[in-house]
C-alpha cells in the first residue's frame, strides 16, 4: 500500500507556503498528504530531485514584488522538475512579537525579503528607524521572535498560535488585495492536459547579446497571438550581459500556436528550458485570436503539403 504524498514547502511550519500546500492538496485527504518543511527554496526543489519528497510547493510570483527570483533561478538553472500546478494565495501580513511586547519595544523585525516591500510604507510610518532582517521565511522569523532572538516578525497571524506570539498589530500590508502565485513541482513525466485555461513556463538563454535579442524572443509568440503573462529577465551568472528570460505565456505545449512558438524561440536563442504547462490558477480562458486555433494551423498545415506533394 502506497504512503501519503510527501510535499516539501517552504518552512517551518506558519508559512504562507504552507497554507498554499493546504490549497493545493485540498481535494486529498489529510492522511494522504505528508507535509515536509524545507529551510530554503533550494532545499525544497531538492527534496524532488533527491527523492526525499515526490513534490515540492514554492512561491513563483507576488503581485507586489514581482517573479521569486530564487524560484525562477533555481528551476531556469537546475534540471528534473516540472511545474504540474498553481495556486493563488491572499497575502496579509500582520506583525507579531513576544507576548507583552509594545510597538516602541520593537528595534529589529524579520522576515521573507518579499515581505519587507509589501509593509514598506507601514513600517516607516510606524517603526522609523526599525533594523529589518531578512530571512530565509516569514516563519523562520517568527520562529527567532519566540526564541528571544529578534522582537518582531512580519508573517501571517495564523503563524502567531504555532509559535507563542501575540499579534502586535493586524493588517499591516501596504495593499490589501496582495497575491502570491504559488506552483507545483514534480519529477519530470507525463505533462497535464490542456484545459482550455493553461498556462506554460519556459526559461530562454540567449545565445549572445546583442540590439533585438528581446525583440526576436517577443516575436515567436506575438505573431502567434500568445499573451505573455510574465517576462523577466534573469542574469545567468556567467558574466555581464550574460541574461536569460523567464516567460510565463497563456495556453499549452500541445497548443499549435503554442508550440510552433517554442520552436521559433529554440532556433534563436542558445537553450530553451521547459519548465511546464499547467492549469492556471485563476481558471481564466486563453482567449484564442482568429487565425491562431489549432484547427486553423492544422488547416494552414494541409494547404501547405498539398502544394509541396501536388496533393488535391
Amino acid at each position: 500500500m502506497m504512503g501519503p504524498m510527501r510535499y516539501a514547502y517552504l518552512g517551518p511550519e506558519g508559512t504562507f507556503t504552507e497554507a498554499a500546500v493546504a490549497s493545493l492538496a485540498g481535494s486529498q485527504r489529510a492522511a494522504d498528504v505528508q507535509p515536509v518543511p524545507c529551510p530554503s527554496i533550494a532545499a525544497t526543489l531538492e527534496a524532488v530531485r533527491s527523492g526525499e519528497a515526490q513534490r515540492a510547493v514554492v512561491p513563483m510570483e507576488s503581485s507586489v514584488e514581482g517573479i521569486v527570483t530564487a524560484t525562477a533561478d533555481d528551476l531556469a538553472g537546475g534540471s528534473g522538475l516540472l511545474i504540474r500546478a498553481e495556486t493563488l494565495l491572499p497575502i496579509e501580513f500582520a506583525l507579531l512579537a513576544r507576548q507583552g511586547t509594545a510597538l516602541t519595544d520593537i528595534k529589529t523585525v524579520g522576515g521573507h525579503p518579499q515581505a519587507e516591500p509589501q509593509c514598506r510604507r507601514w513600517l516607516a510610518a510606524n517603526l522609523p528607524g526599525c533594523e529589518w532582517v531578512p530571512l530565509a521565511s516569514n516563519a523562520e522569523a517568527a520562529r527567532q521572535v519566540a526564541e528571544d532572538r529578534l522582537d518582531a516578525a512580519l508573517a501571517g497571524a495564523f503563524a502567531a498560535a504555532k509559535y507563542g506570539l501575540a499579534v502586535v498589530a493586524s493588517e499591516v500590508s501596504d495593499r490589501s488585495n496582495a497575491v502570491t502565485r504559488f506552483v507545483v513541482v514534480a519529477p519530470q513525466g507525463e505533462i497535464p492536459a490542456p484545459t482550455g485555461a493553461d498556462r506554460t513556463s519556459l526559461a530562454a538563454f540567449l545565445t549572445e547579446d546583442h540590439p533585438g535579442a528581446l525583440m526576436e524572443i517577443l516575436t515567436e509568440f506575438a505573431v502567434r497571438g500568445i499573451n505573455l503573462t510574465t517576462i523577466q529577465s534573469r542574469p545567468t551568472g556567467d558574466g555581464l550581459g550574460s541574461y536569460f528570460f523567464f516567460i510565463d505565456c497563456e495556453g499549452h505545449i500541445d497548443d499549435a500556436r503554442v508550440g510552433e512558438a517554442m520552436m521559433g524561440v529554440r532556433r534563436v536563442c542558445a537553450k530553451v528550458r521547459f519548465l511546464g504547462s499547467y492549469p492556471r490558477g485563476d481558471g481564466g480562458r486563453t482567449m484564442v485570436r482568429p487565425g491562431t486555433s489549432d484547427p486553423e494551423f492544422a488547416e494552414a498545415a494541409a494547404w501547405l503539403a498539398r502544394l509541396r506533394y501536388g496533393r488535391p
